[in-house]
């Protein structure tokens, strides 16, 4: 069996693993690449393998960095399974459709200024009618229920408590005769974060593909979450400012609502007004309601006491261009949640570009910002930075709060496999820029794991 590694090696985003055995090929995720525009628009739309030699896909879950490029696997003639949990299906059908309009929409930006310049257009990545194609391929399964993959190879899926859905992959493979049982994190979540149910433990995998974002850091406690979100929350609204947060329509807004109505309902923030700005985060929102399976015992409980998490007074949910827009004609105090997370794409955008010059205002990072994004540009508060290609100053306040991240960070990455470490013979170590996945591999080391590697792009091992 070999595996090649095709992305997130050494970098954070464009997650795609391929597995070859017994004349099968099956990719764990097929997402996209995030970082300098030239880079991701070549990368995203060449695949580095023939889509139709693909027997099937395993999907970790629905964040856009791990699904984002299964239209073009598709496109390119993919006809397999694409394996995933029932939340996750639910929610890829989203955030594909979403991902295909946001590509239009900003190509036709784009392309109303290289016209200006003489320069020629761009293409969107995909449609949104392949997009939709894509839907026909999705395959849901329970948690913990073992289904066949390809010839040789069974999968079961174990919640990652990452986001809605998401899963840790373990496969069960046969190869000639040779058995090896493989696990792969995905994005491995944290303990006691609101809402969903913890990660699972598992101890009897041989070899493991672990991600490493957070591989050199820790974060701050999860208790001071709901203490920083109401300071910031006070301190904008006391300038009269504008609070912007960047947030993924998929599990951080959701997170970032049920925070602010638990302050709220405690009297803890004043009765400002809340805008989520985000036609995915609405869909998706109606998607979690749909899921309460995966939720952990207290989000249960406030169901039962305070009817709907994700809604209460003062929260608008905004889904048109139009209702958008007016925001910008709105003085604050206000909070403004839109997508995407890293600030690349989306309404985010003209948010930003409309307020992050004003003193009054805060712009609040909750998400990890990976290289090369404007969002980690303005988490490291950059003097200057680049919006649409245009210059702008960065003279709003900037605060980040780690303690939402929904990645484990360095201890919990190395609590986690240490439940495993008595049957694992090696681990990858992926999904990290390179200084936090080598910093992981040398924690591995210290526990105890011997056998340890940090793939390049491309590499292949032999398992």
């Amino acid at each position: 069996m070999e595996i090649t590694f095709w992305g997130a090696a050494r970098a954070v985003t464009g997650s795609q693993h391929l597995i070859d055995v017994n004349g099968k090929r099956i990719l764990l995720d097929c997402g996209l690449f995030q970082g300098r525009r030239a880079e991701a628009f070549e990368r995203n739309r060449n695949l580095p393998f023939d889509p139709r030699s693909i027997d099937a896909v395993v999907l970790s879950h629905a964040h856009i960095d791990h699904c984002g490029n299964l239209p073009t696997l598709v496109k390119g003639g993919f006809q397999g399974d694409i394996h995933c949990t029932l939340a996750t299906a639910d929610l890829v059908s989203i955030m594909l459709r979403d991902s295909a309009y946001i590509a239009l929409k900003d190509s036709e930006y784009v392309n109303k200024k290289h016209k200006r310049k003489g320069l020629p257009p761009v293409e969107p990545l995909y449609t949104i009618e392949e997009a939709e194609k894509t839907l026909d391929y999705l395959v849901a399964h329970q948690y913990n229920r073992q289904f066949p993959v390809a010839g040789g190879v069974r999968a079961i899926l174990r919640d990652a408590g990452h986001i809605l859905g998401s899963a840790i992959t373990v496969l069960d493979i046969n190869d000639g005769g040779q058995r090896a049982r493989l696990g792969y994190t995905g994005d491995l979540g944290r303990r006691d974060l609101p809402i969903l149910r913890d990660p699972v433990l598992i101890r009897d995998m041989e070899y493991l593909i672990t991600e490493s974002t957070y591989g050199n850091r820790l974060h701050e406690d999860i208790s001071q979450i709901e203490e920083e979100l109401a300071e910031t929350v006070i301190e904008t609204h006391s300038r009269r400012g504008k609070l912007i947060i960047p947030a993924f329509a998929v599990e951080r807004t959701q997170e970032v609502i049920y925070t602010l109505h638990r302050l709220r309902n405690e009297g803890r923030i004043p009765a400002v007004p809340v805008y989520a700005d985000s036609p995915l985060a609405i869909d998706a929102t109606e998607i979690f309601r749909l899921h309460p399976e995966c939720f952990d015992e207290e989000t249960n409980e406030f169901l039962l006491r305070e009817q709907d998490p994700f809604g209460f007074r003062g929260l608008q949910y905004l889904r048109t261009v139009e209702e958008s827009k007016r925001l910008n004609e709105l003085q604050g105090p206000m909070i403004i949640i839109s997508a995407s997370g890293m600030c690349e794409a989306g309404r985010i955008l003209h948010h930003l570009k409309n307020n992050i010059q004003d003193p009054r205002n805060t712009v609040l990072i909750v998400s990890f910002q990976a290289e090369h994004t404007l969002g980690r540009r303005i988490a490291e508060k950059r003097e200057t930075v680049r919006i649409f290609g245009d210059e702008y100053r960065l003279r709003a306040q900037v605060k980040v709060i780690d303690a939402f991240s929904a990645h484990a960070d360095r201890d919990e990455l190395l609590s986690w496999i240490a439940h495993a470490k008595a049957n694992l013979k090696r681990v990858y170590v992926l999904h990290g820029e390179e200084d936090q996945s080598l910093a992981l591999a040398d924690g591995l080391n210290q526990l105890g794991v011997r056998q340890i590697s940090v793939p390049r792009l491309g590499e292949t091992v032999t398992i």
